[in-house]
């Protein structure tokens, strides 16, 4: 029977140590290794060796990060935790753009509100500087008492933005009717905590509480998997289709028959504003999009 050298458990051990911190590494993002501080004169803080970011409001200034790389097209993931309490006035806004005047954009922005009154999540989808694309939900749970996951899906056919992987809005590639979709433009993620108390609760007839500051929004456990962007080049290959690729499944994903009721059951009970059936707005006609079912 073969024996091992005396120094085996210990290398063992040493092995299972070094698995074990690698797996960590790999599960917890490192926030610092993402993203970067842009603004607010130190209050945007990223703590606990990465594991944490805080975006601090008060009445002098918000705060903002960025991310480090751009992406086009991926399924990015991002736990938050809003504003707690009367959280009216603020904005807490989590998004994808890129530059320049025709921009591209996809957004989350959290309405605050009085205590005891439901966040509202704002969406919108800009291409080629042009969104007015709103549609407003409530959600079925408390965002301020735990985090909660925010996703955007986005590939060349569709994007889809969920909470904590149930679907709420769908917006898809119809190019084909002359509607212009995000495709061509890298994007950045953004985010920022700020005072909009002139628009963002009851239209600014209710404006933000000084005496409450400051106001703070939490984000944990980002995940991109995504194409990063760089002078010029994306890391997906061309050369493998999307489908032969597990990883990279989502650059062909769409709606399957459960996530499609899903959908339905959140725009019937939590859907507040939907510019699709906002006819006063466009007297005109509706954007082309809303007539395809």
């Amino acid at each position: 029977m073969a024996s091992f050298p005396s120094t085996f458990p210990v290398m063992l051990m040493i092995i299972t140590l070094m698995l074990g911190y690698l797996i960590s590494l790999a599960s917890a993002s490192n926030l610092n290794q993402d993203f970067d501080i842009t603004w607010g004169d130190g209050r945007a803080k990223i703590l606990n060796s990465g594991e944490l970011l805080t975006l601090s409001l008060d009445k002098a200034s918000g705060s903002g990060f960025q991310s480090k790389n751009e992406y086009l097209f991926g399924k990015i993931d991002m736990q938050l935790k809003l504003v707690p309490g009367n959280s009216a006035g603020t904005v807490t806004a989590y998004y994808l753009s890129s530059k320049g005047s025709t921009w591209d954009e996809i957004d989350f922005e959290f309405l605050g509100n009085l205590s005891g009154d439901p966040y509202i999540i704002h969406t919108n989808v800009f291409s080629q500087g042009k969104g007015n694309r709103e549609q407003q939900f409530y959600l079925w749970f408390d965002p301020t008492a735990d985090f909660h996951t925010y996703s955007i899906l986005w590939n060349p056919q569709r994007i889809i933005f969920s909470v904590d992987g149930t679907p709420i809005r769908e917006f898809k590639n119809l190019e084909s009717i002359g509607v212009p979709f995000p495709k061509n433009q890298a994007m950045r993620i953004y985010s920022s905590l700020w005072n909009a108390d002139d628009w963002a609760t009851r239209g600014g007839l209710v404006k933000t509480d000084w005496t409450q500051a400051p106001f703070t929004a939490s984000y944990r456990n980002f995940n991109a998997n995504a194409c990063v962007w760089s002078s010029g080049v994306s890391s997906c290959s061309s050369s493998s289709p999307p489908s032969q690729s597990i990883s990279n499944a989502w650059l062909s994903q769409e709606l399957d028959s459960t996530s499609q009721d899903r959908l339905k059951w959140v725009q019937k009970n939590y859907m507040i504003y939907n510019y699709c059936t906002d006819s006063k707005r466009f007297p005109q006609g509706l954007p082309p999009e809303c007539t395809m079912s």
